[in-house]
């Protein structure tokens, strides 16, 4: 007696033909997939495919690519590292030759026709540093720092001398590290450039206005300003400000206020005034500022304070100087309409400043005299620095008549300037236990001065005034009336100032006394005959300390026949070697940091490479195994259907 198979047991035609297709549909969807995997050698393609495990090949993918664009940043940073390296190198072959020839020109076998030729050969020279400044790689400037210009070089001729228009900082990229990595140069760290700078010597402190930032206060508590909510009561009313989201002290100011009006119209007021915000109840009103919980909001704004019929200064805020800052918050005792004189080599202009501006503005003013002279606040935010952008120039910042520079505290020559730094870096020379120079009048009355432990321009006048009070004379500033002697600050540009008050036959001088030098180094070794006034030499200029500076002064020197400058030049040369060999092991140790991470992102590349092959790509044994079963499914089910729908009414009849 005939059977009738499982797939059709008692069911009709039309549920075994349903059946029978949908089994042939998976078959022959598995059998589509398992041959996908085996030719594109990838079990997984999309997410359905693999939903447990999409998330790490995606996070896996993401990092590969990352580190295929680290690889290249790699491979970038090293070439550009290598170039730096190599141009570093060649400066330093350079600089060697220049030392030669000024050890060769001081002495025996040199005069002034082979110095003039060697002048010729330096000049060469510092062409050639100027092409090696200027070197490129794949178009990114190897010593232009993080300022890179398409249009024009980091380091040009400009006024007589070498301007640098680059950064102070690098170019980075990531490869990999905790940090992005440095690659290439900047004209400060490899060749001095922005060495020039006139450090500020007035701290300069703010007031406190609505418009300065919260950010830039150092806080009554030192710590800044932790900004959150307060809590305000005014007479018997209560409430709280919130002042999580205030950026200025006037938003502080502002908020306040309005909730002192919400609880008693009229009944007092905080203002930003001073170093800080101080706080006002009126007549029979009493405004009390707390914190709220543990909150230090109050007291980090100073206002953490109570007022009854009063006016309460709160806490100094220590507001940091900015390029926003006001100049009208740096008080009313600068001297704002006088201007400052600038010079930069031979070329003299003033600086014309507006009071109503602010700091921007101000540095806006130098950079507009087109002298490569730029003026920035200070790290510390309480003062300011100018800098020198132009090897080979000397620059000067003095008065145009007026206190401006000194009330400043960048006047070159001011009362604040250290004698260290007087002739370009040598100071002033003296002789300990005596007399360093002396000053005679018309009337035939001298006075000798002796400048041990005098450190600042400040003490040097203070004690030539002591000098002429001893002596005898009655002594005053310059311009001064009833005096027989004045010394100070030249009121225009730069420099001691001496006025003889004095009638008489004698010369009004200056001289050396013994083996001093210290008249010559302060710029005063001069005799006016019968003028009444001895006006200094300028020798507090500043420049930057750069291989093209030390280049020039050695090429001048030696067309002026200059032994002692030669001598210098040679001396300084010697300092910038070493300097370039500092610079150049740094660059060395970052080459090396650049190898080490090569072989290291190797490996990492391999290892996630890896992980992500177990994760994504296909186990072929297991592919074709399963791809040979479900041919045996598909051809099993084809020949099971073709049986069943060849069955006939005499099939199920016993």
């Amino acid at each position: 007696m005939s059977q009738v198979g499982n797939i059709a047991g008692r069911s009709t035609s039309l549920a075994i033909s349903d059946a029978l297709l949908s089994s042939l549909r998976r078959t022959q969807t598995g059998l589509t997939k398992a041959q996908e995997e085996i030719s594109t050698g990838k079990a997984v393609e999309k997410p359905s495919d693999a939903p447990s495990k999409i998330a790490a090949i995606l996070l896996l993918q993401g990092s590969l690519a990352r580190r295929v664009q680290q690889g290249n940043n790699l491979q970038n940073a090293g070439a550009t590292l290598d170039t730096t390296d190599q141009s570093l190198g060649d400066a330093t072959d350079l600089l060697l030759e220049a030392k030669s020839v000024a050890s060769s020109q001081v002495g025996i076998g040199s005069n002034s026709d082979t110095r003039k030729n060697q002048a010729t050969v330096i000049d060469a020279q510092l062409q050639s540093l100027l092409d090696i400044a200027n070197r490129t790689y794949q178009g990114v400037s190897l010593f232009g720092g993080s300022v890179q210009d398409d249009q024009s070089s980091p380091f040009a001729s400009f006024l007589g001398g070498v301007r640098y228009v680059g950064a102070k900082t690098n170019l980075a990229a990531d490869v990999g590290l905790d940090q992005p990595l440095e690659f290439n140069s900047n004209g400060q760290e490899a060749f001095g450039a922005l060495s020039g700078k006139v450090s500020g010597t007035v701290t300069l402190s703010p007031g406190a206005t609505n418009a300065t930032r919260i950010g830039d206060v150092l806080g009554a508590q030192g710590q800044g300003v932790r900004l959150g909510t307060i809590k305000l009561n005014v007479d018997s009313a209560s409430t709280t400000v919130d002042l999580s989201t205030a950026q200025t002290l006037g938003d502080v100011v502002t908020r306040i206020n309005a909730a002192i009006d919400s609880l008693s119209p009229g009944a007092g007021s905080l203002n930003a005034a001073g170093t800080g915000l101080s706080l006002t109840a009126g007549v029979g009103h009493s405004v009390t500022i707390g914190d709220v919980g543990a909150g230090q909001t109050a007291g980090d704004l100073g206002i953490r304070a109570s007022a009854t019929a009063s006016t309460v200064a709160g806490v100094a805020l220590s507001p940091r100087l900015t390029e926003k800052t006001p100049l009208s918050a740096l008080g009313s005792s600068i001297d704002w309409t006088s201007g400052i004189q600038v010079t930069q080599g031979a070329q003299t202009k003033t600086v014309t400043i507006n009071p109503s501006g602010t700091v921007q503005d101000l540095a806006n003013a130098f950079e507009a005299l087109g002298l490569g002279v730029s003026l920035k606040v200070n790290d510390q935010g309480n003062g300011f620095d100018v800098t020198s952008q132009v090897s080979g120039l000397k620059l000067s910042i003095g008065e145009n008549g007026g206190t401006t520079a000194g009330d400043l505290g960048i006047r070159t020559f001011g009362l604040g300037t250290e004698l260290s730094g007087f002739n370009g870096g040598l100071g002033v020379s003296n002789v300990q236990g005596s007399a360093d120079f002396k000053v005679t009048l018309h009337s035939g009355a001298s006075f000798s001065v002796d400048i041990d432990g005098v450190t600042k321009v400040s003490e040097l006048i203070t004690r030539i005034q002591d000098a002429a009070t001893t002596a005898g004379l009655t002594v005053g500033a310059p311009g001064s009336g009833a005096t027989q002697f004045n010394v100070g600050l030249a009121t225009t540009g730069n420099g001691l100032v001496f006025e003889d008050k004095t009638a008489g036959g004698s010369d009004f001088r200056v001289t050396q006394v013994g083996t001093s030098l210290s008249a010559t180094d302060l710029g005063i070794y001069k005799n006016a005959g019968s003028g009444s006034t001895i006006a200094g030499d300028d020798v507090a200029q500043v420049q930057p300390e750069s291989l093209f500076t030390h280049l020039m002064a050695l090429r001048d020197a030696l067309r002026n026949d200059d032994s002692r400058g030669i001598t210098l030049a040679g001396s300084k040369i010697e300092t910038d070697i070493e300097n370039l060999a500092r610079a150049r092991a740094d660059v060395g140790v970052r080459s090396q940091r650049v190898e080490s991470q090569k072989k290291r992102a190797d490996d990492l590349k391999i290892a996630d490479e890896s992980t992500l092959s177990l994760l994504r790509d296909t186990d072929m044994a297991e592919a074709i195994t399963r791809f040979s079963q479900l041919q045996q499914q598909l051809q099993a089910s084809l020949q099971v259907g073709s049986k069943t729908f060849q069955r006939s009414l005499l099939d199920y009849l016993g």
